[in-house]
This record gives C-alpha cells, structure tokens and sequence, in this order.
C-alpha cells in the first residue's frame, strides 16, 4: 500500500503551492492496442489546489482507448473515477479533445498522427523564463512563439476560487489578447503546422460541461415551472478569458489564411466541431451565446458544405426541446441564426424547408415559454409568408393548431402574430382559413380575460384586414356578430364593451342590409336556444318527477 502511494507522488512535479502534471501513457496486448493519455493540469500536491484533466484517446477499429486519472488528498482516486464517468456520459469539458485527436495516435486518411507532448505547466509559466512578446522576435522565430503561447492557453483554471493561481491567470489573459492582435495584423497567421494547436487551445477552452440550473440545483427541473425569466442568470466566472477565446475563433473562422474548398484545410471545423457549439447555445450565460450566434453564423456562411448539417442540427435542438425538455437557453439566438438563413433561400421554396416550417417552427409554439423567443420566431414565420404567399394557409392553420387554451399571455402573443401574418396574405390563401380562424377570433373576443377580448377586437384597427373582411363579408359576418352582440350585452371590462360597439357600428357601416339579416338570424336563434333550454329543463323534471313516483 505504502509503495503504491509513493508511486503516485512521485509522478507530480512541485510541491507546496505550485502546479503540477503528470501524462501517462500505456499499451498493450497482442489482438488490440490500447491507448491512454492523461493529463493534469494545475494539481496541487499540498491539497489545496484544483485540477482539470485534458484527455483525448482513439484509435483505429482494431483498438480501443482508456483514460485514467488520479489525485490527491483523502478522497483518492474515487471521485476521479466518478467524475471521470459523468464526464464520458456529457461528452463535454472532461474529453475536449477527442473529437480534434490531438494527444493521442488515430487514424487520418489511412495515416498514422504520432502523439504529441504538450510542454509542462511550470515550463510555460515560469517565472524565470517568460515567453518573449512577438515584437522581441524575429519573423522566423514568430510561429514557433505562436505554437507555445497557445500551448500555454491550452491550461485551463478554477475560477470559482479567485485567490488560485491568480499570477498564471492574469499571464494566460494577457497572452490571449497577445494572440488576438498577432491574428490581426495580417495574413499567414493560420497554416497547417499551427492548426492542431489552435484547435487544441480552442477545444481545451470552449468545449465543457455546462453547469446546472438554479432549477436543476434545488431539484426542481421540471418543464412545467421552468421559467427562464424569474430564474437568476449565472455568468460564465471563467468570462475574463473566456470572451477572448471566442474573439480568437472568431477571427480563426473569418480567416482566409487558409483554401476552404482544400480538405485538409480545416480538418477540425467538422460537423463534431458544429455540435458542440451547438451543445454550448444552452449557456446561462447571454454574453457567451451573442458570441455563439455570430460565429456559428459565420461557420454557415463560410462552409457551405456543412449548411444542410447545421440546420438539421438545429432541427434536432428544437425536436428535443419541444418534445422532450422544454429546457433550452439559446432557442432565441438560433432563430436569430435561422431568421438569416431563410432570408436568402432561394425561390421556389424546397421541400425540406416547407417541412421545416411545418415540423419545427410552428410547434415551437406549443412550450410554455414561448415568450422567450417569440419576437424571433415571429420573424422566421413571416420570412416564410413574405418569400412565398401560399405558405400564409400553412402558417395560419398551424398556429390554430398550437392555440392556447388556458394561457392568456399565450394568446395576445399568437393574436399579435396572426396579425403579422395576416397583412402578407393574400385574398386567395385568406379565404381558404378565414372561417376556422375567425371562429378562434370570435372565442378571444368573448374572452374573460380582457387582455385577450382587447387584442382580438385590435385586429379591426388595421386597415388591411378590414379590407379582407370586406371582401368576403357574406361569410364572416354571421360568424363575428354573434361574439359582438354577446359583449354588448355585458362584458365585465368597460374598455372591451366600448371597442366592441366600434367594431359592431363598423361592421353595420360596411353593409347594413347583410348586417340586418344576420342580426335578424342571430335573434332568431337565441330564441330557439332559449327555447330548446326550455323544453330541455321540462323534460328533466318530468324525468325527476317519475323517478321519485318509482322510488320504493
């Protein structure tokens, strides 16, 4: 036991409060080979400091690959163990670079990637030897300083202490803006030999596993209270650095250091780079998803190979959170993405984006915080309308689908859209829907909830939709009058009685014959109904009646 425990102390470099790193690597068996690397960054072996293993293992179909991890203090090596399983589990911070097979050998077009060392964290940060700024070098010598200052903001730290390693984490964010001006002052700064590092230092930065929810902390994570309003948003504590890395790739993505149409030009900028990008839209963090939005954007602009991947990505976003989770934080900022992207599809619309609309835009209707993203969505349905007009029947039928029946707040949203929607119609599509929506119409405008009564009887104040009343008035009126007279008789909320009596005397103005005769109709069958109840109140006395005379 003793000799085991001085085996793993001897492999950690430092003592007291410096930092450590260990990389271990094994292989064997005669049938398959088995590769593993693990490295730990920022151990402290007094106890006192934090870690974050870097892994990255695959092989070719003939091996497998394993990671092993140890540390310090009482706990041993089980809470490694554990930690290292849910990481495997998320697929996220704890493998980063997996999908970008750095450190570990693979297979690439037939070929073998020997591995390669990253240099020790007191090398890059030591105090004796700091790195020299770009402008102390020869143009020579400047890619080589490049490859080590992304080697060096290829560690990562614990922002949750702020007293940690506060020396190493001021020099890492001074070299990231150092990174960030080099890039910019001109081209050739992004070739073949320093790719792998960029990637590496993005994927090491970038790619983690997101943090709990407030909601998902105290165990109350289901759907039905989410509520990301009255949650208290969590800033990303790593931000300081954090906000550079995403300056980096970004400039990374815009470069044109490098032929895009080249396969192995960008190797790395893959469909497994676009899903976890994706992965992070769901940061609490909004600053981190602005920067998100724009960079993804800037992948599909770019890549045009990858274009039908990221909208079938996204399409699987929204699947799983319409039905399944109803949990999301970027629904908003890839809709601002999909709002571009169908802004420039071509005419006639495909199917797949007919399909689209049908399938994942309008259930996103259906969740209860749809107020989050509505303005967004809005604007995507409409894109939709405005490229093709007959999309107007598909758009309106679907948010009668997806009406709400018990959210009010939900239905002054969707009667704010229909409006929207309904100034890009045209009176051919109009009359193919008019009937079933202005039944729902005539529901919202009798409405209890006077918010909801309100913003029905606005839709008399745009000029367009009155005019597409008007037109076919012989099929509307006996549908809208009824709803009309039962507010004047006695609506709760005065404001709603007075906008009703407005929409009745204009509806009398536009064709008082038509509004006489269904006038005239809809008494008629209020008396009918007052009759029918009548005899229906009569018939169940007598019943009761006859049931008492039976009754032993």
């Amino acid at each position: 036991m003793l000799k085991n425990v001085k085996k793993q102390w001897s492999g950690w470099r430092g003592g007291g409060g410096g930092g450590g790193e260990r990389e271990r690597a094994s292989s064997a068996s005669s049938t398959s080979s088995m590769t593993s690397t693990t490295t730990m960054v920022n151990g402290v072996s007094g106890g006192g400091g934090h870690g974050r293993r870097l892994e990255d293992g695959e092989g070719d179909a003939s091996s497998s690959s394993s990671s092993t991890a140890t540390t310090n203090g009482t706990s041993g090596g089980v809470l490694y163990r554990v930690a290292d399983a849910a990481a495997n589990a998320a697929g996220g911070g704890f493998r980063a670079l997996s999908s970008f097979r750095a450190d570990a050998e693979g297979s690439r077009s037939g070929g073998r990637m020997k591995s390669k060392k990253m240099p020790r964290m007191e090398t890059l940060y030591d105090k004796k030897k700091p790195l020299f700024l770009f402008r102390d070098v020869s143009v020579k010598e400047r890619q080589a300083l490049f490859v080590k200052k992304l080697q060096l903001c290829s560690y990562c730290f614990d922002f949750t202490d702020a007293s940690s390693f506060a020396r190493e984490k001021e020099i890492k964010r001074q070299t990231l803006i150092e990174l960030v001006d080099y890039v910019n002052q001109g081209a050739g700064r992004f070739n073949e030999q320093v790719v792998e590092h960029v990637n590496v230092m993005l994927a090491q930065n970038l790619f983690r596993t997101l943090p709990p929810s407030s909601s998902e902390q105290t165990g109350v994570s289901s759907a039905a209270v989410f509520d990301p309003e009255e949650e208290d948003t969590k800033l990303e504590p790593s931000w300081p650095h954090l906000q550079i890395v995403y300056e980096f790739l970004l400039r990374y993505v815009v470069s044109n250091d490098i032929d895009i149409k080249n396969s192995k030009a960008y190797p790395y900028i893959d469909q497994s780079f676009v899903l976890r990008l994706l992965e992070l839209f769901d940061s609490e963090d909004p600053r981190e998803r602005d920067y998100l939005k724009t960079i993804l954007h800037r992948i599909y602009g770019k890549f045009m190979v990858h274009r039908p991947f990221i909208r079938q990505a996204i399409n699987n976003t929204f699947f799983r959170f319409i039905y399944e989770t109803e949990k999301h934080n970027g629904i908003a900022e890839l809709l601002e993405i999909l709002g571009s992207i169908i802004n420039g599809f071509a005419l006639p619309l495909k199917e797949e984006h007919k399909t689209f609309l049908k399938r994942a835009l309008l259930p996103l209707h259906k969740p209860k915080c749809v107020g989050m993203y509505h303005s967004q969505l809005v604007y995507c349905v409409t894109q939709f309308v405005e490229k093709d007009p007959h999309m107007a029947d598909v758009v309106i039928r679907g948010l009668l689908k997806y009406w709400p029946v018990t959210n009010s707040q939900k239905e002054v949203l969707i009667l704010g859209e229909l409006e929207e929607v309904l100034e890009l119609t045209q009176s051919a599509q109009f009359a193919n829907v008019m009937v079933p929506m202005f039944k729902q119409i005539s529901q919202c405008i009798n409405s209890t909830h006077f918010q909801v009564a309100e913003r029905a009887l606005f839709l008399w104040n745009n000029d367009y939709i009155v005019n597409l009343v008007a037109q076919h008035r012989q099929a509307l009126l006996p549908v809208c009058l009824g709803a009309l007279e039962k507010n004047t008789v006695g609506h709760w909320n005065a404001v709603v009685g007075g906008l009703t009596i407005n929409v009745r005397k204009m509806l009398q103005e536009m064709d008082p014959e038509l509004f006489e005769q269904c006038h005239k109709r809809w008494v008629e069958d209020q008396a009918r109904l007052v009759d029918d109840d009548k005899a229906r109140r009569e018939l169940w006395s007598r019943v009761e009646k006859l049931a008492i005379m039976n009754s032993p």
